[in-house]
């Protein structure tokens, strides 16, 4: 299926270097099949616990962003299989102080999105402080500050709801780490502005020994009967659950609705409802985690039976669901043009292309864009103690948008002083990095990779040798299963790739992530950069075969 959508602004390798024009781009993943027909994951990229919205023709999906900056995504759709983004409804994480350091797994859990009156309400947990409020009037904002519905420790999954005498509840579930209870879901009446609760909490539902850890609901209304839709079981295993009752406070009864089932798709995992326009059909978006992939996006159809909800195809007659690998797209009408979440850039615009974030709240000096194109990141030093990049604030980060594909950068190198360094990462509890450092005899290309990096380990330096240029092409091929081939070259056509693979590895709750940074060790009243031509991300043959040739042949190596 040739790819239609074309980018207004995008890279083109030449052997020059890149050049800045219009091109047809191929994704390394693409959902819509062209023919009526759609594959799971509608999303192949991390966006964990996804909620969606319908407003008219619309939907909006929303997800958990943890500790990236800028937080809380929103995507577009018009037919549930082509999503972009278009923005975030947090440009800093609040407090702001608290996000000035990396707060792996911490921040923005799972969210929830509605549109009441003329507003998009979006309610966010922070499972240290509590649930937050941010409102707007158009999904791409802006949105207003955060605020604080109800304080607590381990308060997650909010949910809200408007029933049809206009009262206002908040449903939501606990993270035993934070709370030391869990598998239990509470709903609070709230004002109607929505933007606080007025009681302490009634629960619903618990879990304990049947449905453990129990968590993620949604609260609907259909045909008189509350609904509410919770994962249980666990992340990697665990089924969809529907709770059902007459009153809002129950009781409920239960039904699974949606497991593995005999399909290789695990854990069919928190996610939401949704209708086509005219209300003819129902469809469920859910994640599967896929471990250093992250918590990837697929899209279910859904029937009702006897005001049950099954979800998937049920194969056996047990009126449980199972995931779908392909099927019809959903009925929508006008047919959609092909699109993906955002993944290349080019650098033209005077803002960061929507798939980026940092690894905290940014400071206005780590980068700048160019008035001639291109992105500069500024060689500083972290203002704290850090034990490896893991701990470092300013590395620039978008997720791993397909199972296989590669990530190609220009960059040029101006160090300062000596110890300044940057060039392309990926991100995991463990990661790797192919960069440039500036040393006593000039500057070097560092290989290195540092294992269980969340423990404080030191990097491992695979590979060092002296440059002859400053200007460098850095690449990272990844292959399923998230193996990971760095490379590089010096005309932007021969690449002679590092003699040492890499396995990405999942961060704290997300998957691997794929960036750039630069930093220094030095503070003083001016820094060196590294500037960065274009980002540009490409599909793979699997069965191409990466060419290794010893360094030496290229570079003289230089021993440490």
């Amino acid at each position: 299926m040739k790819w239609n959508c074309i980018l207004l602004a995008c890279l083109s390798i030449a052997h020059s270097g890149y050049t800045q024009k219009q091109i047809v781009e191929s994704p390394p993943w693409q959902p819509d099949l062209g023919n009526g027909y759609y594959r799971n994951p509608v999303i192949f990229a991390d966006y964990s616990d996804p909620d969606v919205c319908r407003v008219g023709k619309d939907y909006y999906l929303v997800a958990s962003s943890f500790d990236a900056v800028p937080g809380l995504p929103i995507l577009h759709s018009r037919d549930l299989v082509n999503w972009t983004i278009i923005g975030h409804a947090l440009p800093r994480l609040t407090p702001e102080d608290r996000y000035t350091q990396t707060q792996h797994g911490n921040g923005v859990w799972a969210p929830a999105i509605r549109f009441h009156r003329d507003s998009f309400y979006l309610y966010y947990p922070d499972p240290d402080i509590g649930i937050y409020l941010v409102k707007a009037r158009q999904p791409q904002g802006p949105w207003t500050k955060p605020v604080l519905v109800l304080k607590g420790k381990g308060l997650i999954d909010p949910c809200p709801f408007w029933d049809d005498d206009g009262k206002a509840y908040l449903i939501h579930a606990f993270a035993g780490s934070r709370s030391g209870i869990k598998s239990i879901l509470v709903i609070h009446q709230m004002n109607h502005e929505g933007t606080r609760v007025l009681d302490h909490g009634v629960i619903v539902y618990d879990g304990h020994g049947i449905d453990p850890t129990i968590e993620g609901p949604k609260l609907y209304k259909r045909n008189g009967y509350y609904y509410i839709f919770a994962p249980a079981g666990g992340v990697p295993n665990g089924y969809q659950l529907v709770l059902r009752a007459t009153h809002i406070y129950g009781p409920y009864e239960r039904k699974i609705v949606l497991h593995q089932g005999n399909t290789e798709i695990n854990g069919p995992h928190q996610g939401a409802w949704i209708t086509t326009p005219d209300g003819a059909q129902d469809w469920f978006i859910h994640f599967r985690d896929m471990g250093p992939y992250g918590r990837v996006i697929y899209l279910e159809p859904m029937q009702w039976q006897h005001d049950w909800p099954v979800i998937g195809v049920d194969q056996n007659g047990d009126d449980v669901g199972e995931p779908v690998e392909t099927y019809t797209k959903p009925a929508v009408g006008t047919p959609q043009t092909i699109q993906v979440p955002q993944t290349s850039d080019a650098f033209l615009q005077h803002h960061l292309g929507l798939q980026w974030q940092w690894q905290a709240n940014p400071e206005p000096t780590w980068y700048y864009l160019k008035n001639t194109g291109g992105l500069r990141l500024y060689a500083l030093p972290s203002g704290m103690p850090i034990h490896n990049l893991w701990d470092l604030p300013q590395v620039l980060m978008q997720k791993f948008p397909a199972p296989r594909f590669q990530a190609t950068m220009r960059c040029h190198f101006y160090p300062l002083k000596n110890g300044d360094q940057g060039g392309l990462i990926v991100m995991g509890t463990s990661y790797a990095h192919l960069s440039l450092q500036q040393h006593a005899d000039g500057i070097h290309l560092i290989y290195a990779i540092c294992t269980h990096a969340d423990q404080g380990n030191t990097e491992q330096i695979q590979e060092d040798y002296l440059l002859r240029d400053s200007t460098v092409w850095l690449r990272v091929r990844v292959d399923s299963p998230a193996i990971c081939t760095f490379s590089y070259s010096l005309d932007g056509k021969n690449f002679i790739s590092m003699q040492k693979t890499f396995l990405a590895q999942p961060g704290k709750w997300i998957g691997a992530k794929l960036g750039v940074y630069c930093r220094s060790n030095i503070q003083s009243n001016d820094a060196g950069y590294l500037d960065i031509d274009g980002f540009q991300i490409d599909p793979v043959n699997a069965s191409t075969v990466v060419q290794r040739k010893p360094l030496k042949r290229v570079l003289p190596a230089k021993k440490r």
